[in-house]
């Protein structure tokens, strides 16, 4: 049957056969709401009524500035709903590029929680195409000089809790996201309703995250960031409980909020799992409920993966993605062979990327082009390619160059590939150092220096070098009240690396700069200590 694989048949099956489970979301004030499927389902129609009434139309963008909340999922629906085309705006970006991004994707409106409004109105004026901003989580006394302007509940308050949902093209556009735009300006990922649905069944999937209607998910993954890893649409799609804790939260209520809801997958960035270990080796709280801790965005440390599962028999779940692959590329769930493996291999393999999730296709390329063998020895450029990998960026022909004449997506990775399929990135292609015409990765070194016992984080960055061209310089976090000399360290790296590898010179300082998704900002490392 020609069966269409739009996000409307998800919302109408969590109404019908998970309409009581619960959603739990946090406001802009801290107070917990809770909800349900078929109630929200009720709120959906009323937003995309109301929506309707303001014009949207097929095709439109409608953009959201938003935290996790229960208003933001109700977007999540409602606007792809009545084929307008939901663009999730990261809060963390500068308002030069929140500018353009807005203005490049031709919002009509913009949905801002409260505590985003101060940033929305200093570049409001430079807004040409947003007709109207509604207000999310405000008081009914708040008052803003952005115009015109609506309250949430107001907008939504006398429309109809039924919709007759227009009938659409899987193949329609459901959702824009922009890459961070490391560099020049970002690009956008347009998703349609087909990729969608199918990322939401890889994500399902038991070689992947495993959702299932059991299940409650924390996430903690900002819903601005590659659509919180299509982690809303799996969950409705399943019937399992989501938790959505509001703005970015302390390790303490993270941890609270697992114990109070019998949390059974989280999932976060690692900076915010760093913090959250801390916090639960003072075993105040209660975490048995989980049984995965997906960690994704940017490498998970092996340290952290070891101090999780043997410390605090916490099971972690790593994975990697982009942006571009909406964005579940590889999971580094264990094969029944590996769990006969000694603890130390077995520590090792979930360390790794992983391997593809079911539909995506992946290879390892030489700068040639040709195609590496799987060796696990061997690193090339990773491209990938499946159902939910974009085949062109958004108003921007200057991405052309990302996509391989025989249909294939450069991740700008590089990466290994064992004979199982396992893959592990060794490094952005960008963040390699080339020591006297040698490959050094930034990567293995960090994790290396994260595994001694004083070292809270680590960067690791290319210098010019007039003798070597490049050499690696460590940028180190101690944790509070520790103290490390640089030989102490450098000699801890020569029992895992060439003596070429180790960095001559380390810089021992209070924080390391993200960027607006939690890696490490390294562009910004860079250009601070070049010299």
């Amino acid at each position: 049957m020609e069966y269409p694989l739009t996000l409307t048949q998800i919302l109408k099956r969590a109404k019908r056969m998970s309409g009581g489970v619960g959603l739990i979301g946090k406001d802009s004030q801290g107070k917990i709401h809770s909800t349900s499927y078929a109630k929200s389902y009720k709120r959906i129609c009323q937003l995309a009524n109301a929506l309707q009434k303001l014009g949207i139309r097929p095709g439109d963008r409608v953009g959201t500035f938003a935290w996790n909340s229960l208003e933001h999922f109700e977007l999540y629906f409602a606007v792809p709903g009545i084929g307008a085309i939901l663009h999730t705006l990261n809060i963390r970006l500068f308002p030069d590029q929140l500018t353009y991004i807005v203005q490049h994707a031709e919002d009509r409106i913009l949905f801002v929680d409260v505590d985003g409004v101060p940033l929305v109105e200093k570049i409001a004026q430079n807004l040409s195409t947003v007709e109207k901003y509604i207000i999310m989580g405000a008081p009914a006394h708040f008052k803003t000089s952005l115009t015109p302007y609506q309250h949430y509940e107001e907008l939504i308050a006398s429309e109809s809790s039924e919709l007759d949902w227009p009938a659409l093209d899987e193949r329609q556009a459901a959702g824009l996201c922009y890459t961070s735009g490391t560099t020049g300006n970002p690009k956008g990922a347009l998703y349609s309703h087909r990729s969608q649905f199918l990322h939401a069944l890889g994500i399902s999937a038991a070689e992947t995250l495993g959702i299932r209607s059991t299940d409650t998910i924390l996430v903690l993954v900002p819903m601005f960031h590659a659509n919180a890893w299509g982690i809303p649409y799996a969950a409705a799609l399943v019937g399992a409980r989501l938790v959505l804790p509001g703005r970015h939260l302390k390790p303490a209520d993270s941890a609270q909020m697992i114990q109070d809801f019998g949390v059974t997958i989280a999932a976060g960035v690692p900076t915010l799992w760093m913090g959250l270990l801390e916090e639960l080796k003072k075993g105040k709280y209660k975490t048995d409920s989980l049984r995965a801790l997906v960690a994704g965005g940017a490498a998970m440390p092996r340290a952290l993966i070891q101090s999780f599962e043997t410390e605090l028999k916490i099971p972690v779940l790593h994975a990697w993605g982009m942006t571009e692959l909406s964005p579940l590329g590889t999971c580094s769930g264990l094969l029944d062979t590996d769990r006969e493996l000694e603890a130390e291999v077995r520590l090792s393999r979930k360390a790794r990327q992983g391997s593809a999730a079911p539909c995506m296709e992946m290879r390892i390329v030489d700068e040639s082009g040709v195609e590496l063998e799987w060796d696990g020895e061997v690193y090339g450029e990773l491209q990938v390619r499946g159902p939910w990998v974009i085949s062109s960026y958004f108003k921007d022909t200057s991405g052309e160059v990302q996509f391989t004449p025989d249909g294939w997506f450069k991740t700008g990775d590089a990466a290994s590939i064992d004979p199982t399929g396992s893959m592990m990135i060794v490094d952005r292609k960008k963040d390699l150092i080339k020591s006297g015409g040698e490959w050094i990765s930034s990567i293995a070194l960090e994790n290396a220096l994260m595994c001694h016992e004083k070292v809270q984080e680590a960067a690791v960055i290319g210098v010019p070098d007039k003798k070597w061209s490049e050499r690696p310089v460590a940028l180190v976090v101690l944790k509070k009240g520790a103290e490390v000399s640089v030989t102490e360290l450098q000699l801890e790296l020569l029992k895992l690396f060439e003596k070429f590898w180790i960095p001559e010179v380390f810089h021992f300082i209070a924080e390391i700069p993200k960027t607006s998704v939690g890696k490490f900002d390294k562009k910004r490392l860079r250009k601070d200590y070049a010299d």
